[in-house]
C-alpha cells in the first residue's frame, strides 16, 4: 500500500495537470527510499520501477500498457489497471502479501544504488531516438516559461480594479517618494562637495606648515 504523503504527491501532480507518468514517478521514488532505507530489496533496477508503476497503476494513474514489454507484462499491467479502477473492492490475500514481501526482503539493495539508477536511465536513453530525447528536452525547457506565465495571470485577476480615489492617492504617492528621492540625492551631493572641500583645506593648512 503507498504511504499518504506519496499518494498526496501525485494527487497534486494530477491537479497541476502533469502526465501520468510524472505521477508514478512519485512512487517508483517511494520504492527507490524503501530498498535504500532497507525495508525491502529488490533483484533489479527494474524491478524497482516495476514495483513502483503496478503500485501506481493500482492507485488509479492512468498509465498506458506498455507497448513493447512481453505479453505477461502487458497483461500484469492491464490487471493492474483494473484493480485501479476498482479499489477497495477485492479483498487481499495476506498470505500472499506475506510472500512477496518475504521474497522480496531476501533480495539485495543495491538495485536503488545511485549507480545502478545512472546505469538504468543510459539504457533506456540509448533505446530512444534522438528526436524523442530533444522534444522531452524541449519541453522540460518550456515548463518553466509556462508556469511563470500561470502565476502571472492568477495574480492578475486576484487583483481588483483601483477607484478613481485610489488612483489619486497612489499618484500623490508616487509623486512624495519621487520628490524624497531627488531630495536625497541633493544632500548626499552637498555632502560630499562639504567633505573635498574640506580635504583641500586642510591640505593647504598642512602644506603651509
Amino acid at each position: 500500500m503507498p504511504e499518504k504523503e506519496t499518494l498526496e504527491r501525485a494527487e497534486k501532480d494530477k491537479r497541476e495537470g502533469k502526465a501520468a507518468s510524472t505521477q508514478a514517478g512519485e512512487f517508483i521514488r517511494e520504492e527507490i527510499e524503501h530498498v535504500r532505507e532497507g525495508k525491502h530489496g529488490a533483484r533489479s533496477t527494474k524491478q524497482v520501477i516495476a514495483i513502483g508503476l503496478s503500485k501506481a497503476r493500482r492507485a488509479g494513474v492512468k498509465l498506458r500498457p506498455p507497448k513493447k514489454a512481453s505479453k505477461k507484462t502487458r497483461e500484469q499491467a492491464a490487471r493492474d489497471t483494473r484493480k485501479g479502477k476498482s479499489a477497495g473492492k477485492g479483498k487481499k490475500s495476506a498470505k500472499r502479501s506475506r510472500a512477496i514481501f518475504g521474497a522480496l526482503k531476501r533480495e539485495g539493495r543495491s538495485a536503488a544504488s545511485e549507480k545502478a539508477l545512472s546505469r538504468q536511465a543510459r539504457s533506456a536513453a540509448a533505446k530512444r531516438s534522438a528526436a524523442s530525447r530533444s522534444r522531452s528536452a524541449k519541453k522540460a525547457a518550456a515548463k518553466p516559461a509556462k508556469k511563470t506565465a500561470k502565476a502571472a495571470k492568477k495574480v492578475a485577476k486576484k487583483r481588483r480594479p483601483l477607484s478613481p480615489e485610489a488612483r489619486a492617492k497612489l499618484a500623490q504617492n508616487l509623486v512624495k517618494a519621487r520628490a524624497a528621492r531627488a531630495a536625497k540625492g541633493r544632500a548626499a551631493k552637498r555632502a560630499a562637495k562639504t567633505t573635498k572641500s574640506a580635504k583641500k583645506t586642510s591640505k593647504r593648512v598642512a602644506k603651509k606648515r
